[in-house]
């Protein structure tokens, strides 16, 4: 065991602050890991305020993590002291369900090993996640990381990159098709780079004008401001495929409106309250609304080699530990372009 600095929530109402936690001594399956950025995501917050039920305290949030390898155990041969690495929002199956087997983790029939608020494989032992100094995962559930890409930058591929990626890759987007990312937020950024980079002709569908100028910077071809009901209308049955990325409340018949025959809306946010659908919005031209998570080990590598190939990384601010609290509630009034990270070097002061 090694006792290392992470920043924790002690109860749903406290704020984040400094915290030594154990870490297991590596095993012959494990890689130990030098933290060197985390990300922050919306889900962090959620959980350390208790939102998406009872969590786990103490709570180190954090699973958008990349570091180098310090050491590895005698079975593994993947990796190596020094490598640039990542780990992602879970750390653990069962690896015999279906799912598992598939090289979907993500829907373990078990349920995954989250890489904090969850418990590892022995179903007692609480897991601690990324704002932390240190971590110890086995090793087939760390990922490689290039050495091409800004470290800072690559941080929320673990989380918010993979979680736009995979519903792309599942629903076939292909050179020509017509898509929209519906929000321009830490998530949405991520689908707009992913979109261009796999040749789909991408609109932008925001609420607010102001994110015109930075979609248009990052490669959308047309910005759709969704408060404006007569650009809506123009739009109806325009689109392929939509990716909602909003997690507040929203109106799905509107948005499914603007799909052809055939097309489908994924839902990637998550809002609070439940969201009508009106039948009628699917059935009249064979709509579809589907739902994704993030996903598997082998789809989040060749996520992050993509990434590597086409030169995409999250567009973020770095921050020491010690602005987290703030951070939190600028994440809350969409005050940050577009990710926050942590720069682990400030908890080992």
């Amino acid at each position: 065991m090694s006792l290392v600095n992470s920043y924790a929530v002690q109860n749903a109402t406290t704020p984040l602050a400094p915290f030594q936690i154990n870490r297991r001594t590596p095993g012959p399956e494990d890689v130990q890991i030098d933290i060197l950025y985390c990300g922050v995501c919306h889900s962090d917050i959620h959980q350390a305020r208790s939102e998406w039920g009872p969590s786990i305290y103490p709570m180190v949030p954090g699973h958008e993590i990349v570091g180098r390898v310090m050491s590895v155990g005698a079975n593994v041969s993947k990796f190596k002291t020094g490598d640039l690495v990542g780990v992602g929002c879970f750390v653990d199956s069962c690896r015999t369900c279906p799912s598992c087997q598939a090289g979907e983790e993500q829907y373990c029939d078990n349920g995954m090993s989250a890489t904090y608020n969850g418990y590892e494989k022995d179903k007692k032992t609480p897991t601690y996640g990324g704002y932390s100094t240190q971590i110890v995962v086995d090793h087939n559930y760390v990922l490689k990381v290039s050495e091409k890409l800004p470290l800072h930058a690559v941080a929320p591929l673990l989380c918010a990159g993979i979680t736009t990626y995979s519903p792309l890759r599942k629903w076939n987007v292909k050179k020509g098709d017509k898509i929209g990312i519906i929000g321009l937020g830490g998530l949405g950024h991520m689908g707009v780079k992913f979109g261009v980079a796999m040749g789909a002709d991408v609109t932008v569908l925001s609420h607010s004008p102001s994110k015109e100028a930075d979609a248009k910077a990052m490669g959308a071809h047309n910005f759709l401001l969704s408060k404006d009901a007569g650009a809506m209308k123009q739009y109806a049955g325009y689109f392929d495929f939509l990716l909602n990325t909003v997690s507040a409340f929203n109106d799905y018949n509107e948005y499914l409106n603007l799909l052809k025959v055939d097309g489908t809306m994924v839902l990637v946010g998550a809002p609070p309250v439940p969201v009508p659908v009106s039948g009628f919005s699917l059935i009249g031209r064979r709509r579809r609304l589907a739902g994704s998570l993030i996903g598997g080990i082998r789809e989040t590598q060749e996520m992050l080699d993509f990434c590597a190939e086409h030169n995409i990384v999250s567009e973020v601010e770095v921050i020491p530990i010690s602005e987290i609290n703030e951070a939190y509630e600028r994440v809350l009034k969409s005050d940050v372009k577009y990710r926050f990270v942590i720069d682990c070097a400030s908890l080992k002061q």
